[in-house]
């Protein structure tokens, strides 16, 4: 499923036009967006949890030469499914 198709799924469930639900998803990721810059945990009951996680600094290698490079750490968001959204899909 892609973003159009989501889009249309919550139109259809919500009874809203594809514009308004447009909208609702883009304000929805914003600020999912917005609490992981701050460093919070978004929690939706039952389908899961976002968060942020660090990822070390590393070695690693440029295929193209095999020469060793210093990967900057980083952080990465992450995302823990809930317990219904498990059930759901089993």
């Amino acid at each position: 499923m892609n973003k159009t198709e989501l889009i249309e799924a919550i139109a259809a469930e919500a009874d809203l036009s594809k514009a308004a639900a447009g909208r609702a998803l883009e304000a929805a990721m914003e600020a999912v967006i917005k609490a992981l810059k701050k460093g919070d945990m978004v929690t939706l009951v039952g389908f899961g949890s976002f968060y942020v996680g660090k990822r070390a600094a590393r070695t690693g290698r440029n295929p193209r030469t095999g020469e060793s490079i210093t990967i900057k750490a980083a952080k990465i968001p992450k995302f823990r499914a809930g317990k219904a959204l498990k059930d759901g899909v089993n």
